[in-house]
């Protein structure tokens, strides 16, 4: 079902390459970031248009290909737009509520969806998704990354650590669990969602994992993200991958609680896109690309990452673990932890 592209809908297409002439498959890792909009919160509409791209940039012999912060199904941009921190506002009520049902739940069917289009085309998935949680928690939301690799299904669940400003609204804050890179052909890939770029902390802890690409997520705006990009990339040696989402009004359902206000407090294009990748020098492979869907797709080197380190390691050489200490708690955190003997577990209603 996810191979309809929709009515309507303009094709997708490869926007800007940077392509090597003679790539060694030992060292070269072909990446892509997916610069997509469609339908705002619904879900089935943002995984045709996911398939579509998976599609394309599998044609262009990409290996690994990483979406918005957030894609599935959508950022929760109305609460800037329509006092979205008055307190027990009934209308916010409800454009929670619509938004929490267009969240998914980690292991449902989105996810299996996800992990037979990685398989079948061989592409890992790195998904910004609204995180539904589970059991006790699933009156809450998470801004989650998810890393997805063929034959293997997922292998990376990051949930950002500190949702910014309006966000903190509707998102509740992650854990370190998901602070891990993952093997993608001869790279290690990590990523972070939007803000969370920033945090010296949580770059740190990546590259020290042994990071050579670096996936960052954003909404969709090449003004808060080109900058951070490039200082990623030159800060860790690594290559910066910069996938950033499109949206525009039309892409807002007529039956969202507050459609009126934002038909009347939003640009025609609130998130333009800007999105690109960056090489371990701070300087541009992809240069960002603005109000157009499509792949952006890159050759990435990785002998480069080797060659940039030789005066900066931030990692090796050029730090101080006798004088910096840093411990990162990768354990998954629960509202509760109970301790129960095998007696009281047997008791339970």
């Amino acid at each position: 079902m996810i191979d309809d592209a929709g009515a309507g809908v303009p094709e997708l297409r490869v926007l800007a390459a940077s392509r090597l002439p003679d790539p060694d498959p030992r060292s070269t890792l072909t990446v892509a970031a997916a610069q997509l909009g469609g339908r705002w919160l619904d879900v089935g509409a943002r995984m045709k248009r996911l398939a579509e791209a998976a599609h394309v940039a599998a044609s262009a012999g990409v290996q690994m290909l990483a979406f918005p912060e957030t894609y599935l199904s959508g950022y929760p941009f109305w609460l800037t737009r329509t006092h979205g921190a008055n307190f027990d506002d009934a209308a916010q009520k409800e454009c929670y509520a619509y938004y929490l049902d267009s969240a998914i739940e980690v292991g449902g069917p989105e996810q299996r969806e996800l992990e037979a289009l990685a398989t079948d085309l061989g592409l890992t998935l790195f998904v910004g998704v609204t995180e539904r949680g589970r059991g006790p928690a699933s009156g809450s939301t998470y801004c989650t990354l998810l890393a997805i690799r063929p034959g293997d299904g997922l292998v990376g669940h990051h949930r950002k650590l500190v949702p910014t400003y309006d966000e903190r609204l509707v998102w509740a804050q992650g854990d370190g669990a998901g602070l891990r890179t993952h093997a993608v052909g001869p790279a290690r890939v990590g990523g972070l969602n939007c803000w969370e770029n920033w945090m010296p902390q949580a770059r740190h802890a990546l590259y020290a994992d042994g990071e050579q690409v670096h996936v960052g997520t954003w909404p969709g705006a090449s003004s808060i993200n080109a900058d951070i990009t490039r200082f990623t990339a030159q800060e860790g040696r690594v290559f910066a991958v910069s996938a950033s989402g499109i949206l525009t009004l039309d892409d807002v359902p007529e039956d969202f609680p507050l459609f009126r206000e934002l038909r009347e407090n939003s640009s025609e294009m609130p998130f333009d896109g800007g999105s690109g990748i960056a090489a371990p020098d701070g300087t541009w492979l992809v240069e960002p690309v603005t109000g157009e869907e499509g792949v952006i797709v890159a050759d990435l080197d990785l002998r480069a990452v080797g060659r940039e380190r030789l005066t900066f390691d931030p990692t090796g050489h050029y730090s101080r673990p006798d004088i910096f200490s840093v411990t990162v708690d990768r354990t998954r955190r629960e509202a509760a932890r109970f301790v129960d003997t095998k007696e009281c577990e047997a008791s339970r209603d």
